[in-house]
C-alpha cells in the first residue's frame, strides 16, 4: 500500500505550484459553499415558530401595503397578545445616496417590545416629550459622528412633507442591541411623521405584536390573519425571522440566486480540476506507461490518477470548510439582519464533502480512462 501512496505522491508533487493554486480554488469554492449554504438553507427552511415571542403584521398583497390603524385594537383584543406597537419603512437619504440605513417612524411605547435594547440615559423620556426626535443605534451614530442634540437632515423618496422641503429630526439618544449586536437603524416619532406626511396618514406600515406565551405563536398568528380574512386589508403574520427574509427577498429569490452561485462556481472548479489531471496526465504518459511495462494493471493505473483528484478535491474542501468554520461568527452577525438566525450546521460540513467526492470523481474520470487505455508502446515512445 505504501509504494502505492508514493506513486499517487509523487504525481501531486510533480507540478507543486499548479497542485496548490488548483487546491487554493477548492478551497475558496468550498468556504464560499459553506457560508452559502449556511443563508441558503435558512431561507429555504420552513418558518419556526417556536421560541418567538414577537410576531409581525403585514398586508397580505405586499410588504409596502400600509394597514388601517384600527386593526392595532382589533389585534389587541387577541387572547394572549401583550403589546402591539407599529411602523412604517421611511426611506429617505442622509446626505448621499451611499448613506443608507433604515428608518422607522414609531410610536413613544415601541421600544417596550424590545427589551433587549439598551437605550441612552433619558432618551425613551426625550423621544415621547421631543415630536421631532430621533433614536439610532449607537455604531450608526458613530460612523456619522452623531452626537445628542445633532440635526439630522433627510432627504425624502417615499414620503414627502406637507409644503415639500427635507426632513430634519432631532437626536435625543442611541440604543445598544445587546442580543445580536445590530445597531444600524433610526426611529422616528410617529406623530411628526404621521402629521408632516402628504398622504396615507393613520395607516401604519405594519405591526409588531409581543405575545406572552412564545409556545402559542403560531396559533395566535393564525387567529390575527383570521381576524381580517375577506376584508379590504388582509394581513400576513409571520415570526420576525419570516419577516426578514421576506424583505430581503423583495430583490429576488435569495435561496435560489444564492444556489445559483455556487452551481456555477463549482461547474468552474470541475473544470479547472479536470483541466489539471488531464495536463498531468499528457505530461506523465512515458511514466504511466513504464508502470504499465512492469506490470500495474490498466485498472490500477486508473486509481491513481482517481486518487489525485480525491486527495487534491478533498483537502481543498476540508480546508474551505476550516476556514468557513473560523469566518462563520463574524458572517452570521452580518447575516443575520436579512436571513434571520443562521447556524453551521453538520449538514453542511457532510454536504460539503460529498460535493468534493463527487466533483473529484466528475473531474477525474475522463483523465483516468484516458490513461488507463494508454498503449505500452505509444506512452513510452514519447517523449
Amino acid at each position: 500500500m505504501m509504494k502505492y501512496w508514493m506513486i499517487v505522491k509523487s504525481g501531486i508533487n510533480r507540478k507543486k505550484i499548479r497542485t496548490f493554486m488548483t487546491i487554493f480554488s477548492i478551497a475558496t469554492a468550498f468556504l464560499l459553499f459553506s457560508l452559502g449554504r449556511s443563508v441558503a438553507v435558512a431561507f429555504n427552511s420552513e418558518v419556526d415558530f417556536a421560541g418567538q415571542d414577537r410576531l409581525i403584521v403585514v398586508s397580505r398583497l405586499a410588504f409596502t401595503e400600509s394597514l388601517p390603524m384600527a386593526h392595532k385594537n382589533r389585534i389587541e383584543m387577541v387572547e394572549g397578545v401583550d403589546t402591539v406597537v407599529w411602523r412604517q419603512w421611511f426611506g429617505g437619504t442622509y446626505k448621499e445616496r451611499q448613506n443608507f440605513f433604515p428608518k422607522w417612524p414609531v410610536p413613544d411605547n415601541y421600544f417596550d417590545v424590545y427589551p433587549e435594547w439598551e437605550l441612552s440615559e433619558g432618551a425613551q423620556e426625550a423621544f415621547s416629550r421631543n415630536i421631532t426626535g430621533m433614536i439610532v443605534g449607537k455604531d450608526l451614530a458613530d460612523q456619522f459622528g452623531w452626537k445628542i442634540g445633532d440635526r439630522i437632515p433627510i432627504i425624502a423618496d417615499i414620503w414627502p412633507k406637507k409644503g415639500g422641503g427635507v426632513w430634519e429630526f432631532d437626536l435625543v439618544g442611541t440604543y445598544t442591541n445587546n442580543t445580536s449586536g445590530e445597531q444600524d437603524e433610526a426611529f422616528i416619532n410617529w406623530k411628526y411623521f404621521d402629521e408632516a406626511r402628504l398622504y396615507e396618514t393613520g395607516r401604519p406600515g405594519n405591526y409588531i405584536v409581543k405575545i406572552k406565551n412564545p409556545e402559542q405563536a403560531e396559533s395566535i398568528a393564525k387567529e390575527i390573519d383570521e381576524l381580517f380574512k375577506n376584508s379590504l386589508d388582509e394581513t400576513k403574520t409571520s415570526t420576525e425571522e419570516a419577516f426578514s427574509r421576506m424583505f430581503a427577498e423583495q430583490i429576488g429569490n435569495i435561496g435560489l440566486i444564492i444556489n445559483s452561485v455556487l452551481a456555477a462556481s463549482f461547474f468552474t472548479i470541475l473544470l479547472l480540476t479536470g483541466n489539471t489531471m488531464s495536463q498531468a496526465v499528457r505530461e506523465r504518459t512515458p511514466e504511466l506507461g513504464a508502470l504499465k511495462a512492469v506490470g500495474f494493471p490498466d485498472r490500477l493505473i486508473m486509481l491513481f490518477v482517481l486518487a489525485e483528484s480525491f486527495l487534491m478535491c478533498v483537502a481543498g474542501a476540508i480546508i474551505g470548510v476550516l476556514i468557513a468554520y473560523l469566518l462563520f461568527p463574524m458572517f452570521s452577525g452580518v447575516a443575520i439582519g436579512f436571513s434571520g438566525e443562521i447556524e453551521f450546521s453538520i449538514s453542511i460540513v457532510i454536504s460539503a464533502i460529498l460535493v468534493a467526492f463527487i466533483t473529484a470523481l466528475i473531474s477525474g474520470v475522463l483523465p483516468a480512462l484516458s490513461a488507463m487505455r494508454l498503449n505500452v508502446v505509444d506512452a513510452l515512445r514519447k517523449n
